[in-house]
């Protein structure tokens, strides 16, 4: 075969190999890399002009490229526990390698790089939040009267609930936020379930996964929080339902409490302007949203 033949070959097989770049997505992390003398870049700006127009060219050439969170600090753990030297390239490049398989990444679309951006740094907030989440929901042991794992429990009755709601909601596609106040900080988790061209619900699997964490973890600390439903179907306004955490389960809020809840500043506590075109209710019955006492069951 020609050399010409196995340099089509090569471009052939390029054009099949996903790659993943590791993006610093602000200027302090930047300013951490710049203490490594093999990192060159001297501005963020810059770097991500570079950055932007690396993926074009690779967009251009038909590659499949994702972009992942890049963490000096997590970088320089890693190189510690791997042995490496952090200021070597292939260092950060066996990260970067890292982070495709365990980070938070997302794939590039084409869409400028400011507007990628926001969607990377969301991603990794969610996967903080289930990490966090998980792990509190691990740690709380078992029941000390039946043994039963009470985080599992917990896990067990969060997806029920979760499948209720979604099961009396009107058709339409569903908006979920669950929020749950731990001792240190407010974790927020949404959840989309959206009706196909038949009707049946699609989901994110990913994404339910960390809501039913964060509602589980919720449920099972009886920690303060609440969640909240947006429907939204062709030729009807939208419905906005809520619900409280209380005991092992939720209970539904008053559309009046729901009009609070959704129209009030959670930070500054200022009344906010109710949308057009909203109406605030009731949640429907659920059959066994009820408070319960004792861990789940």
């Amino acid at each position: 075969m020609t050399n010409t033949g196995h340099s089509t070959m090569r471009r052939v097989l390029r054009r099949e190999i996903a790659g993943t770049i590791g993006l610093l997505t602000d200027e302090h992390d930047f300013r951490a890399m710049r203490r490594y003398r093999t990192f060159t870049f001297q501005n963020h700006t810059a770097y991500l002009n570079e950055v932007e127009a690396l993926l074009k060219s690779l967009a251009a050439q038909g590659s499949h490229t994702t972009v992942a969170l890049f963490d000096p600090e997590e970088y320089a753990e890693f190189c510690v526990a791997s042995g490496l030297d952090p200021d070597a390239p292939s260092s950060r490049t066996r990260f970067t390698a890292e982070l495709a398989t365990t980070g938070p990444t997302v794939p590039y679309d084409g869409r400028p790089l400011a507007e990628l951006l926001p969607y990377l740094v969301d991603e990794a907030v969610r996967q903080a939040t289930w990490e966090y989440a998980a792990t509190l929901l691990a740690r709380i042991g078992a029941c000390a009267s039946c043994g039963e794992d009470i985080g599992h429990a917990a896990f067990a009755r969060a997806s029920d609930l979760v499948a209720r709601i979604l099961d009396t909601a009107p058709p339409g596609n569903r908006h979920l936020v669950c929020s749950v106040t731990t001792p240190a900080e407010t974790l927020l988790a949404v959840l989309h379930a959206d009706d196909d061209s038949a009707g049946a619900k699609e989901l994110d699997e990913a994404e339910a996964l960390e809501f039913t964490t964060v509602l589980a973890l919720g449920l099972a600390t009886r920690s303060p929080g609440g969640l909240v439903m947006r429907t939204t179907a062709p030729g009807t306004t939208d419905r906005v339902y809520g619900w409280r955490l209380r005991g092992n389960g939720v209970e539904p809020l008053t559309a009046g409490e729901v009009f609070d809840a959704y129209c009030t500043d959670a930070e500054s506590g200022d009344l906010i302007s109710p949308e057009s075109d909203v109406d605030y209710c009731t949640p429907p019955g659920l059959g066994g949203e009820q408070p319960t006492t004792g861990h789940p069951h």
